[in-house]
């Protein structure tokens, strides 16, 4: 690890940015706009959560900084638009951070994490309304929901809505009254199956199915798990099982297509006492 400050560190990241972007820059970094640099973005994004869930410290650092990169070029973007720059970007969550810990840096008092997620959220509310009548909206209170991201991953944003409305008391008394509306959701879903066929029973089953994620998504919230977490490791455990089904198959010489479903069912129970 370097000992040069991090603040020096940053603005030469800073000042590179600024280099790639300008005349006889690079190419590649001059011609692109915010939209051109969403889905790299996210891709980013994910790529640090992958390192996260892999505790894979190598590799946490250079996906971070691949991250902090995109910081610094949307907000170089910006800048040349004569918007904000990146120390606009800097500053304001800097004031946030101290604006919506005063239990830290001011006089208030916080106990435990959900008194300071309580106190966060009722200075965002505070926050929000002033900026509406600053816009001339003044007497717009808005949703509880506003500000859910509409493109977030489907579980995790089902997850906030949910989490949301419970804030408000919307909620069932405890988890076996989401495990009986899991069942409600499936038979209905079992009853749109059964009417296949139908007009607009691709529609209905789509519907019936979604409400039963949804259902599942606030079951992982009583048991304060997150649902995409879950997903992505059975997801990885399920790959993990599969690919030992191909490498045992091509060892004894045969394929998948050659293999019978009891053959494959043979080989992955194998696999999962190999995990045991």
């Amino acid at each position: 690890m370097t000992t040069k400050p991090s603040g020096a560190r940053f603005e030469r990241l800073v000042e590179i940015m600024a280099t790639l972007r300008e005349p006889g820059g690079c190419p590649w970094d001059r011609e692109q706009d915010l939209d051109t640099l969403k889905p790299m973005l996210l891709e980013e994004a994910y790529e640090v959560v992958d390192a996260v869930e892999n505790r894979d410290y190598d590799g946490l650092a250079e996906e971070l900084g691949d991250l902090l990169l995109h910081v610094v070029f949307h907000a170089r973007l910006c800048e040349e638009a004569g918007r904000f720059g990146i120390g606009d970007v800097v500053d304001g969550i800097c004031d946030k951070l101290i604006r919506r810990h005063p239990h830290v840096f001011g006089d208030d008092d916080a106990s435990d994490p959900d008194q300071v997620l309580a106190n966060w959220e009722a200075i965002k509310k505070r926050e929000k309304q002033a900026r509406n009548e600053r816009l001339g909206r003044s007497g717009t209170d808005g949703s509880i929901l506003d500000g859910i991201p509409a493109n977030l991953p489907a579980l995790y944003r089902a997850h906030k809505v949910s989490s949301r409305a419970v804030r408000a008391g919307f909620d069932w008394p405890d988890v076996e009254g989401v495990f009986e509306k899991l069942e409600e959701e499936i038979a209905e879903l079992r009853e749109a199956m059964a009417r296949r066929g139908g007009e607009g029973a691709r529609e209905r089953i789509e519907g019936e199915l979604g409400d039963a994620f949804f259902v599942l998504v606030n079951i992982a919230r009583f048991l304060d798990v997150d649902s995409e977490s879950a997903l992505r490791r059975s997801t990885r455990k399920f790959e993990r099982r599969f690919r030992y089904v191909e490498d045992a198959l091509a060892r004894r010489g045969r394929t998948l297509e050659e293999a019978t479903l009891d053959d494959m069912e043979a080989i992955w129970q194998e696999a999962k006492r190999g995990e045991a």
